[in-house]
């Protein structure tokens, strides 16, 4: 029996790299559709030399597929095409016309150089979604600016509220650990062309996305950024603690780490309860969180001597019995190693052209008709080129054999 899949009628030409495009891809990859990675011969993805660590084969030696190339393709088919060259330009053309989506993530302008850019298609396929993904969008003084995560982190204020106060050790700046605006525009990116062929549907009309690593910064700093815009005063940094909410934070045991999220007064005076404190619950200047915010530098202290007395599993057991939110700062090993990761069967394992097999995570959106089970693995650089070539466009061998040779695939 087939499964049915959402997008399993959708062809996506994928001419982006390294992560923000991928991502969006790959998820409309894990809903079903036919996603074609568009790759430079003989390099590819940059993200494919991006290791170590890469994929193990059944030796355990190195393959040539770097882990983090493997975290955002899954799911892809991956066609060679030289595009700065005319038959690649022309061959691109060609795929357009058999497909409903473009994602791309070049420099502004320079796919309008190869007659690649939107204008250039729409004349061919009147109802092509067209996603463009840049750090600073088409338009405005940063728009030819090269635009990177880690930039974007500092210039779109996410680093100015992640890292520790300025007044403790440690204090300063922080990215995120992982390449969180890179991801986050592939999401919003995502949603865009989803809504777009939705639109197109009903409509008939296809329309051109513009996507901003520096717009999604901005718009995802959510409470943050409605502080400022309601007060008027830049937020700071608070380490691991809450700006509007006492105490929600890390606090450390007799023997390791662990989070407290007390979100109401009620949340409260369980978590000083169990800890022996009961005081702390009605004293006059911790009793409400309005309280607690405003007096939280001479109660954070009391209570993290409080913790300190007992061990992780203690408090982790106890609050939990109480319904007071908590748990554990887990390294990826304890991750992988969760009975509720191990449960939601996050990890699988998919045959894997040089590696046997190899380990991804699975799309997290469970959908009941629908599934997202892509056990499809990131492809081989232009493992997919003749396929495509003969099964979209129809192209004979000996077809296929003269772009090769004219070094357009």
């Amino acid at each position: 029996m087939t499964v049915a899949q959402a997008l399993g009628h959708i062809r996506v030409l994928d001419l982006s790299r390294v992560l923000a495009g991928p991502w969006c891809s790959q998820n409309l990859a894990d809903l079903g559709a036919d996603v074609i990675k568009v790759e430079r011969p003989g390099s590819g993805d940059d993200t494919r030399a991006w290791g170590p660590p890469y994929a193990k084969d059944a030796e355990g030696k190195d393959t040539t597929e770097a882990a983090y190339y493997l975290a955002a393709n899954r799911g892809k088919r991956s066609i060679t095409v030289d595009i700065a060259s005319a038959g690649g330009q022309a061959l691109i053309r060609e795929l357009v016309r058999h497909s409903d989506v473009v994602l791309e993530n070049y420099k502004v302008g320079q796919l309008k150089r190869y007659g690649l850019d939107y204008e250039s298609l729409k004349a061919i396929k009147p109802d092509l979604v067209y996603c463009s993904i840049t750090g600073f969008g088409q338009n405005g003084p940063y728009a030819h600016r090269a635009g990177y995560d880690f930039l974007i982190q500092g210039m779109g204020g996410l680093m100015s509220v992640t890292g520790e106060r300025d007044d403790l050790p440690g204090g300063g700046p922080q990215k995120a650990g992982v390449a969180l605006t890179d991801l986050m525009t592939g999401m919003y990116a995502t949603i865009a062309i989803l809504a777009a062929l939705t639109h197109r549907d009903r409509s008939g009309e296809g329309q051109y996305i513009d996507m901003a690593l520096l717009d999604v910064q901005v718009a995802m700093l959510a409470n943050m950024g409605s502080n400022y815009l309601n007060s008027g005063k830049a937020p700071k940094r608070w380490g691991n603690a809450h700006p509007n909410i006492v105490p929600y934070q890390t606090f450390a045991c007799s023997d390791g780490y662990i989070i407290v999220a007390s979100g109401n007064d009620g949340q409260y005076q369980k978590f000083v309860e169990v800890g022996g404190r009961p005081d702390l619950a009605t004293h006059e200047r911790y009793a409400t969180n309005p309280l607690r915010v405003q007096h939280r530098d001479e109660l954070v202290p009391l209570l993290a001597g409080m913790v300190a007395k007992q061990t992780r599993a203690f408090w982790i057991e106890q609050l939990e019995a109480v319904g007071v939110p908590c748990g554990p700062i887990n390294n990826l090993d304890d991750v992988y190693k969760n009975p509720q990761v191990l449960a939601r069967e996050l990890v699988m394992e998919v045959p894997h052209p040089t590696a046997g097999t190899t380990k991804l995570v699975r799309s997290p959106m469970k959908m009941s008709r629908t599934p997202t089970d892509v056990a499809v693995a990131p492809p081989l650089l232009g493992q997919h080129t003749d396929d495509i070539l003969r099964e979209v466009l129809g192209h004979s061998d000996a077809e296929i054999a003269a772009l090769r040779a004219q070094g357009v695939v």
